[in-house]
């Protein structure tokens, strides 16, 4: 048995997974800031349907 091999492919078998798991992390940040802002844009359009007259006219005065 090669210990220097098997230390390089362990290593690298190391390696790949911490970069799966990082990029696993970021995908679901991704989907948890998406999720909230999706959230959010429910709720705005909630308000304005149980009030439509809000936002539907402009006051000006000249």
């Amino acid at each position: 048995m090669n210990i220097p091999e098997l230390s390089t492919a362990l290593a690298n078998v190391k390696l790949t997974n911490d970069v799966g798991i990082a990029v696993l992390d970021k995908a679901l940040e991704s989907s948890e800031s998406s999720g909230a802002a999706m959230i959010n844009m429910m709720n705005q359009s909630m308000e304005l349907s149980v009030n439509p007259h809000i936002g539907g006219n402009v006051d000006m005065l000249i």
